[in-house]
């Protein structure tokens, strides 16, 4: 696995190493060992999510205030933007946002570690997105920082109007979001 990318204070974006011919290709997408020792410490996924959306769905920007998660996230096909923006208040890239664009022809991953507001949206007819958690999704604990607040200035690569479920179209602007110290 390569880093192409270390943002934002431990947002990270991998390159599998792919060994292809005319049969098709094969990678390692993870391995503990692998991505601990790229990550610099001990890394526990309990859970693995796959979502399916179509062209224009925006899906973010979301973080979880307890039982905080960390993603490792793929995509298997299609291609979506993704971005992560950091939310703690002591980091000195706090409210700053990194993004990029991830596809199955790329097969290119990125890390967000807990802390960070994620979101995606979809450039492609469709996308299939796999991602990996730290820790189990707690809807109690969920917020919603707001896809297009003017503080962020989030150019998510995508002309139009995107496609919202409405908890997403009520996320709260950084400046009255619940965030970390």
């Amino acid at each position: 696995m390569k880093v192409l990318r270390n943002d934002l204070n431990g947002v990270l974006v991998l390159e599998p190493k792919v060994f292809g011919d005319e049969r098709g290709f094969f990678f390692e997408s993870w391995t503990r060992r692998g991505f601990d020792a790229l990550v610099g410490r001990p890394v526990e996924f309990v859970q693995d999510n796959h979502s399916r959306s179509v062209r224009g769905v925006l899906r973010g920007l979301h973080y979880q205030v307890a039982h905080t998660q960390g993603k490792l996230v793929r995509v298997i096909s299609g291609e979506i933007f993704d971005v992560a923006v950091d939310i703690r208040r002591s980091s000195p890239t706090f409210g700053r946002w990194t993004g990029e664009a991830l596809s199955g022809e790329n097969r290119r991953m990125i890390w967000v570690p807990e802390g960070f507001a994620h979101g995606f949206v979809v450039l492609s007819e469709t996308a299939e997105v796999l991602y990996k958690a730290t820790d189990f999704y707690a809807p109690e604990h969920e917020r919603t920082l707001l896809w297009n607040d003017p503080a962020l200035g989030i150019d998510w690569r995508f002309a139009g109007a995107p496609l919202l479920k409405p908890r997403d179209a009520a996320g709260l602007p950084l400046a009255k979001a619940e965030t970390f110290p």
